[in-house]
């Protein structure tokens, strides 16, 4: 597949520059913030401790701001929905872009089987008699709909479903402090005494914060986004060095705040932290200690805003990466059409019948094709990531070797070489420590290292396998493609 020049019409396949700041930055906000802040925050403060899962969380959120400036640089001087992909194709090695393109596709496409999956269950909190193929339909109708209007359109629908998200985060905090000093609740002030009981605010040592460590960076995936939103971006050159500056910040203080919030206020010993029901979440149990009526549906309600949320901006990013690796000659050449309206209409329409047909698989089998799908996307983010660490490495010293001056970029990453490094070397342990137990003890567990690590060997079989047929190299600095065209 040769790269496309132009489309059937004699114009290069072109998408629409309609999304502002505003709309970036609740993108990769809403990409970000959901159940693994409304729900699996409680279970990692139970398991490290309020403070354990304080510090893991934030030396998460260092690693993904060197990555979200890492990305920034690239993207405020090279816009498009290609993103690492092209980036890692131009600096690195065509074959890296080839699989890290098809591999960050297929986990949103996954990702979407998932959400549709977890609305029919959040549906039957209210309706439990309801049929599952009713809240289906509905969801894929909704999101398929926002995304087919325009980019506009899809921009505005997801700026206020994060936007629902963000205003629920603000108000359970300010709530929150308020109750800890005895100003709201009724009840004398908690203050700090819930963060010292028994072993807090580190429990279980190092390897349970480790352990906390490892998942944060779940909660953390999304914020991405915004690298494959630039090709859609108006200015992307003033706008996304504005959105990695207030994306990052806002996550951070949410998440840190929230979990600090949610450890003052419950201790770590109680159980309800370890459920996955949403009537127990930590921010219900806050509300209800509080006298909140019906708390438990009013976040089973932003919950769903989530899930909606989340299958709103897979589908986006999903289909936007289809189209650019078809574009770059990397997919076929259906998935580079675009309608008026700029809308790659096949590379949508694809990447949400894989997303279907990938939760009817969890009606087959008791479901066992569906888990070990979503098993194969679970390493995708984190794979992502260490593609926007070496690609902006290599960026740089392009840009050097190339004698071209930094003062000319629209935005410069700080603390290179350091960030990227760092968040490299962070992005790795991560990635290989996601089953370190299936290691430890007598033998060694070969399935949980199967289920937890497949997603490896299927990435490496996408980069050799392109590397293999096409013969490519890595690209020497002096030959990496800087002018975007």
């Amino acid at each position: 597949m040769s790269e496309i020049k132009i489309d059937q019409l004699g114009n290069k396949p072109e998408l629409k520059r309609s999304l502002k700041s505003r709309h970036v930055t609740m993108i990769s906000l809403g990409g970000t913030i959901g159940t693994g802040l409304f729900l699996a925050s409680g279970s990692a403060i139970s398991s490290a401790g309020p403070g354990g899962a304080l510090l893991a969380y934030a030396l998460i959120g260092v690693m993904v701001y060197f990555l979200m400036t890492s990305l920034g640089e690239m993207a405020a001087f090279m816009p498009t929905s290609g993103s690492f992909s092209t980036y890692a194709t131009r600096f690195v090695d065509p074959a890296l872009g080839f699989a890290l393109g098809w591999n960050y596709w297929y986990n949103w496409a996954i990702t979407i089987a998932a959400e549709i999956s977890a609305v029919s269950l959040i549906m039957k909190y209210w309706f439990p008699d309801s049929s599952s193929l009713l809240w289906t339909i509905l969801f894929i109708a909704v999101v398929l709909t926002f995304n087919l209007l325009s980019v506009k359109a899809y921009g505005e629908s997801e700026y206020w479903f994060a936007m629902i998200k963000v205003v629920t985060v603000i108000i359970f905090v300010i709530v929150s402090f308020l109750m800890i000093f005895g100003i709201l609740g009724g009840n004398d002030p908690v203050g700090f005494s819930n963060f010292f009981v028994k072993d807090a605010p580190f429990n279980g040592g190092l390897m349970a914060m480790f352990g906390i460590f490892l998942a944060a960076g779940f909660s953390f995936q999304g914020t991405e986004m915004l690298g494959v939103t630039a090709g859609e971006t108006d200015d992307p050159g003033k706008n996304i060095p504005k959105a990695v500056r207030s994306v990052f910040w806002r996550i951070l203080l949410f998440y840190i705040f929230a979990i600090g919030a949610i450890g003052l206020l419950i201790p770590y010993t109680d159980e309800r932290l370890l459920s996955d029901d949403i009537a127990m979440s930590p921010f219900t149990i806050v509300f209800e200690n509080l006298g909140v009526a019906f708390a438990a549906s009013v976040m089973n309600a932003i919950i769903l805003t989530a899930m909606f949320s989340a299958g709103n901006s897979g589908l986006y990013a999903a289909s936007r990466m289809l189209f650019q690796l078809a574009v770059d000659g990397k997919a076929p050449k259906l998935f580079a059409r675009v309608n008026t309206r700029g809308i790659p209409v096949y590379a949508l329409i694809a990447t949400l019948a894989v997303g279907s047909l990938s939760f009817l698989a969890s009606f087959f089998g008791d479901g066992v094709v569906y888990i070990w799908l979503l098993n194969a996307s679970g390493m995708s983010g984190f794979i992502a990531w260490l593609g926007i660490a070496i690609s902006h490495y290599r960026f740089r010293k392009a840009y050097v070797a190339q004698g071209r001056d930094l003062r000319d970029l629209p935005y410069v990453a700080p603390l290179y070489p350091f960030g990227p490094l760092f968040a490299f070397a962070i992005c790795m342990i991560v990635v290989l420590g996601q089953n370190y137990t299936a290691f430890m003890g007598g033998s060694i567990d070969w399935y949980g290292v199967l289920v937890s690590y497949i997603g490896l060997p299927l990435f490496a079989a996408l980069w050799i396998g392109y590397k293999m047929k096409h013969k490519t190299k890595i690209v020497p600095l002096d030959q990496c493609e800087l002018d975007y065209k």
